[in-house]
Formats: structure tokens, C-alpha cells, sequence
């Protein structure tokens, strides 16, 4: 049988250290909830929001799925949004897509995927279809996913500023920018695609 005590234990540490730097830590936590940002960012468990931007506890909101995807059709992901924009007040949104993504990879048929994630990528699918002729140009497998993990994130980022509760924050002269960005595992950095949209004229 598993065993997660030392998680346990770890949690225990980590929270006597919060209280060692700040006694009131957990209490000031718990009193307000009010992110900046609300990151849309991968499942990959070597892409963690609040580490790599930086940022304590409380400040970003995330939603993490396969491939960073934001489908049209997924209520999850839309509550997150319409959440962190209608509740939150968030002022930016950050899609964070990621080189070496095994959602990415999957799409191109580089590696297997299981049946539910083969239909979770079907959008993925498509859009490098509409873009095979930029991706045939790339011999190497590994710089045609990387170059698939850009358009993804560009192709999200639309999404993102589609949906009804965007629209509607910009109608309302609310001051909301979404941004697309790529993450290297190899070396950390966090690398901007130029893809800033802070209104419907953008």
C-alpha cells in the first residue's frame, strides 16, 4: 500500500517555515483572496505557476490542463475564467504553454497518448493541420512540437479573449490584458511570444 506521510511531513515543515518568516502568514491568507493573474498553464508537473513566476501563495489564480488548452467547450476551464475575471477582478491573464510538452508531442504522433487524451487533443490536431506547411518546414521533431507549443499558446490566447466574459470586461472599459508566453524546462526562463491583448481593438 502507498504511503504519503512523508507528504504529510513536508506540509508540516513547510508551514512552520511560513510561520518562522511571518507569524500572521496563514491568518492574512486566509482573511482576502485577491490574485493579479490568473495563469492557464499545463498539467506538466515540471511547470508550476507560483514557482516560476515567482509569487507567494494567494497570488495567482491557475487552471492546469494537457497541453494548456482553452476549448470552447470546457465549462471547467470557462468557470475559471468568468471567476477570475468577474470575481477576482484579475487584470491579467497568462496562457503558458511549454517546450517539450507531451500534449504537444501527442498531437504530432511523436508519442503515445492514451484514448481519452487522443480526444482531448483533437483540437490540437487541427490547428496543426491549418498550419502544416510552417511545421513540414521543420525537419527536426523536437523544434516542430516547440514551434506547435507557440501556436498553441497564440491559438489560446484568442480563445481566452472570445469568451463572454472577456468580451464583456472590455465593454466595460475594465482594464484586463491577456498574454501569451512559452517555458523552457532546460534553462527556467520563461520567454515572451509578444502576444499582449488588453481590448477588443487589439
Amino acid at each position: 500500500m502507498g504511503s504519503i506521510n512523508h507528504l504529510l511531513a513536508n506540509n508540516a515543515a513547510w508551514a512552520a517555515r511560513c510561520l518562522q518568516e511571518n507569524s500572521s502568514f496563514f491568518q492574512d491568507l486566509a482573511a482576502v483572496h485577491s490574485p493579479n493573474y490568473l495563469w492557464i498553464g499545463c498539467s506538466d508537473a515540471r511547470v508550476p505557476a507560483n514557482t516560476l513566476l515567482g509569487l507567494k501563495p494567494g497570488e495567482v489564480f491557475v487552471h492546469r490542463n494537457i497541453a494548456n488548452q482553452v476549448p470552447p467547450s470546457d465549462l471547467n476551464c470557462l468557470a475559471v475564467i468568468q471567476h477570475a475575471v468577474e470575481s477576482l477582478k484579475v487584470k491579467d491573464i497568462i496562457v503558458c504553454g511549454h517546450y517539450g510538452c507531451g500534449g504537444i508531442q501527442g498531437a504530432l504522433g511523436i508519442q503515445g497518448v492514451g484514448r481519452i487524451v487522443h480526444n482531448w487533443l483533437g483540437p490540437l490536431k487541427d490547428l496543426s493541420l491549418r498550419n502544416q506547411e510552417d511545421l513540414d518546414a521543420i525537419p527536426d521533431p523536437i523544434r516542430r512540437a516547440n514551434r506547435l507549443s507557440e501556436l498553441n499558446v497564440r491559438q489560446q490566447v484568442l480563445n481566452v479573449c472570445q469568451t463572454s466574459c472577456v468580451q464583456e470586461a472590455w465593454k466595460a472599459g475594465r482594464e484586463l490584458s491577456v498574454h501569451g508566453l512559452v517555458y523552457a524546462i532546460e534553462d527556467g526562463l520563461l520567454r515572451s511570444l509578444d502576444l499582449c491583448i488588453s481590448g477588443q481593438g487589439d
